[in-house]
């Protein structure tokens, strides 16, 4: 037997108007993955060197419940990292990314305004995920894995 409940109907407001501001975490427990290369191009270290990591990626995004009954689809979170799998990150005026063109690569780069740590990955991962989705999105919070030790995230 099925049980039905009832909202209130002679309330001002629907059960999701009165829900107010919610958290939704994508990956918290399992996070999502993917390969990515990059380098430090103006680093002294190792880093300079063109290498690749298997990122861990977890988002907590704030918002308002939609009449779908979500803050965001799982699937616009994932869509917008999903972009950066299997693609080389660089910061502009890299070389790389002239070599990446001429060699008929250049859809596989991903360019940024600032050296590709897992710091500014988190920081764009969450501006572009602000810039994409509903105005009812109040935050967005993005966590980098690039190995077990190092982890970047507001």
């Amino acid at each position: 037997m099925s049980q039905r409940v009832l909202v209130d109907e002679s309330s001002d407001s629907s059960l999701l108007d009165a829900a107010g501001a919610r958290t939704l975490h994508v990956g918290r427990d399992r996070p999502i993955r993917i390969s990515s290369g990059h380098r430090i191009l103006h680093h002294d270290g190792k880093c300079s060197q063109p290498h690749g990591h298997n990122y861990e990626i977890s988002v907590s995004v704030t918002g308002e419940l939609t009449e779908e009954g979500w803050i965001v689809d799982k699937g616009d979170v994932t869509g917008v990292i999903d972009e950066w799998d299997h693609r080389f990150l660089v910061e502009d005026g890299d070389p790389l990314v002239e070599a990446f063109e001429a060699s008929g690569d250049a859809d596989a780069l991903v360019v940024l305004d600032h050296p590709p740590t897992a710091e500014v990955m988190a920081v764009v991962l969450e501006q572009r995920m602000l810039e994409r989705f509903p105005d009812t999105v109040s935050d967005v919070s993005v966590e980098v894995a690039e190995t077990n030790e190092l982890c970047a995230g507001f």
